[in-house]
């Protein structure tokens, strides 16, 4: 709870201040100096820093008393602050046009995951992760939350993820596929952002994102296979493995060179 306080502007001891003055209120500075263990000193600078804020309330008494403003009063606060600020940056500060497509590389487990929630966060119709199932952590609830808002959200992964989401895809995995060293991924937002990248333990996690007109097509090629394919699978799964093999072996022998 303490860092997610932290995330809406209160300092590590303001945090610490809040939560105890939610559990009780009318507490004196003395008091909640006790509580967090801090010194009144660095207490009394945390409390003053809370009310201007507008996140404690003063009570002048003897000695002064604070209460915590309510948590849901605060929450709107804040986001009608936010909504403000963003209509007016949006407003002021408007994005010139490009006349290249861009090329961007995010490295490092935050980053990836902060590149990641953005993308999705700003799909307004379609979101397509294709991805291998143990490595679906990385977006489950940020595509969760992109169903709940109305976007149509499809994951396609490679062996069985067990995924809380309604549109899933499962490519079966053959036991070849145990030593692939970089396991891709990649992920399209309304047929005009991607981003493609590799995890992988010998690897240094990292993801390139892009609005290029040619990789937006070709993931959406590969979208298209994917779905024929599955589909065609479903139908005909046992004349498959008959005419072609199991996995499609009798296809595939003659270029494992090339796809190793």
């Amino acid at each position: 709870m303490i860092e997610q306080l932290r995330k809406i502007g209160m300092s590590d001891l303001e945090a610490r201040c809040y939560l105890t003055l939610h559990g009780e209120a009318n507490l004196s500075g003395y008091e909640i100096a006790k509580r967090v263990s801090v010194s009144r000193t660095n207490v009394y600078a945390a409390l003053r820093s809370l009310a201007d804020k507008g996140m404690c309330r003063v009570i002048e008494a003897n000695p002064v008393l604070y209460n915590a403003v309510p948590i849901d009063q605060l929450v709107r606060l804040l986001k009608s602050d936010f909504e403000q600020s963003a209509q007016i940056l949006l407003e002021e500060l408007n994005t010139p046009p490009r006349d290249t497509s861009s090329f961007y590389n995010w490295q490092g487990d935050k980053a990836l995951e902060a590149a990641i929630r953005r993308l999705v966060s700003n799909a307004d119709q379609s979101v397509i992760v294709d991805i291998w199932a143990e490595d679906v952590h990385w977006f489950e609830e940020s595509l969760l939350e992109a169903e709940r808002r109305g976007a149509a959200v499809t994951l396609i992964t490679i062996g069985d993820s067990h995924s809380r989401l309604k549109n899933v895809l499962t490519h079966k995995r053959s036991d070849e596929w145990k030593d692939v060293e970089s396991r891709k991924f990649s992920i399209l937002c309304d047929s005009r952002s991607a981003m493609i990248g590799s995890f992988g333990r010998r690897l240094k996690l990292s993801a390139l994102e892009t609005d290029h007109p040619a990789i937006i097509e070709l993931l959406k090629n590969g979208f298209y296979h994917d779905l024929v394919m599955e589909q065609i699978e479903r139908d005909f799964s046992g004349e498959l493995d008959e005419k072609y093999g199991e996995h499609y072996k009798k296809i595939i022998e003659p270029y494992m060179e090339i796809l190793r």
